[in-house]
């Protein structure tokens, strides 16, 4: 039997993780894949500042109700005869 939990063994071994690792490194340099790493972070800090401005609005004020009149009972024309509107 395996001692490893069943979530840590869908990413392989450590053997197969490294060279996944250094392909990637090969690939794209060191550089490249540091400087993506960075815009990951800034990225992250920019949607907690985000969600951390969306806290401190002022509560809303509630919507003014709309000012419309009921119509009346005879205001409209229609022709009940032909079944048509004029």
């Amino acid at each position: 039997m395996d001692t490893m939990p069943q979530n840590l063994m869908m990413l392989g071994n450590p053997w197969q993780l490294g060279l996944v690792l250094l392909v990637v490194v090969l690939l794209f340099g060191k550089g490249k894949v540091s400087d993506l790493m960075g815009d990951v972070a800034k990225g992250i800090k920019a949607f907690k500042k985000g969600l951390a401005e969306d806290g401190d609005t002022p509560a809303q004020t509630p919507p003014k109700p709309l000012d419309h009149q009921p119509e009346k009972a005879g205001s409209t024309t229609a022709n009940t005869e032909s079944g048509t509107r004029v």
